[in-house]
């Protein structure tokens, strides 16, 4: 055990060092990551400079415009990525546990995931438990596996990607069914199938997700399938604002169909019911350790989808 701590006690850098690193490439910025962290710029690169020379290998490539990680940063942050994240979670719950903290849970809920699902995510836990606390964080999918990663989020909302970081788990399933919605000044053909479906569909002016997002590069392989057009006059990163501008007449699109529950019968939007439905699937995404708390696997059970 001696010897043990006399190796601790010679390690190039702790686990302070080590999340100021981790900002830094977070924000590709000095200047930013101080921000975050409460320090003054100077404070922080000296902090990475300490670790560089402890370690004798540079660990960030630095220029005018940009910071990025060396090779043998990456390789140090690829195998410690979860560990600050492990230890902000072991102490967060130390804290809820042990020393009277109230329960939190935070929240990720992808950008491409409406507003109008937020009421059956919370109203139920809300109700069952109100002494736990929520924070909402609506952000693209990406960030949020970021953050369950980094232990800053409890749980994400978000649509499968397509490899899940390791040290994450996906603990349930959702179906999620899309409709068609056009401007209801719109003349749609009749019937609606073969030949008249595809020259009505060429003609429509599209509102899709952005591409970047899951939800939009599948909609538009599942969209490409049909022979449809793919090419929008419009990327938006949020089913709200699409649904909201197909009511202005500005264009026609796919949408959750649970999405237009928010909108009731909104003047100026109409369904259109095709042969053919996409669907997508939307997971509930945790940290595989520590074990996730009873409070929130009581708010991922209460959830309403």
């Amino acid at each position: 055990m001696r010897i043990g701590h006399e190796y601790l006690a010679t390690l190039p850098f702790d686990l302070y060092g080590l999340s100021l690193l981790q900002l830094v490439l977070h924000h590709q910025s000095f200047t930013r990551a101080a921000e975050a962290a409460g320090l003054t710029q100077s404070a922080i690169t000296r902090q990475i400079q300490g670790m560089e020379r402890s370690l004798g290998v540079q660990l960030i490539e630095r220029t005018t415009r940009s910071v990025r990680p060396t090779p043998a940063g990456e390789f140090l942050l690829s195998g410690t990525r979860g560990v600050v994240g492990d230890v902000d979670v072991l102490l967060r719950r130390l804290r809820e546990e042990f020393c009277g903290a109230g329960k939190v849970v935070r929240v990720g809920v992808s950008k491409s995931i409406s507003m109008a699902y937020l009421p059956g995510f919370f109203h139920a836990n809300r109700r069952h438990a109100p002494e736990v606390g929520i924070q909402v964080r609506h952000e693209t999918g990406a960030w949020i596996l970021e953050a369950l990663g980094a232990g800053e989020l409890e749980l994400g909302v978000l649509c499968p990607p397509a490899r899940l970081p390791r040290g994450l788990q996906v603990t349930h399933r959702f179906r999620d069914d899309f409709t068609l919605v056009v401007p209801s000044t719109l003349s749609v053909p009749s019937p609606l199938r073969g030949r008249a479906l595809a020259a009505w569909m060429q003609s429509l002016d599209w509102l899709l997700p952005v591409e970047t997002s899951v939800t939009g590069q599948r909609l538009r392989e599942w969209m490409s399938g049909q022979r449809w057009p793919t090419r929008p006059v419009m990327e938006l990163e949020g089913f709200d604002l699409i649904i909201n501008l197909v009511g202005l007449g500005l264009g026609s699109a796919f949408v959750p169909v649970r999405a237009l529950a928010l909108y009731g019968r909104k003047p100026g939007l109409r369904r259109v019911a095709l042969p053919q439905r996409f669907q997508r699937e939307l997971v509930v995404v945790t940290r595989r350790k520590p074990a996730v708390p009873s409070h929130v696997e009581a708010f991922v059970r209460n959830i309403l989808f």
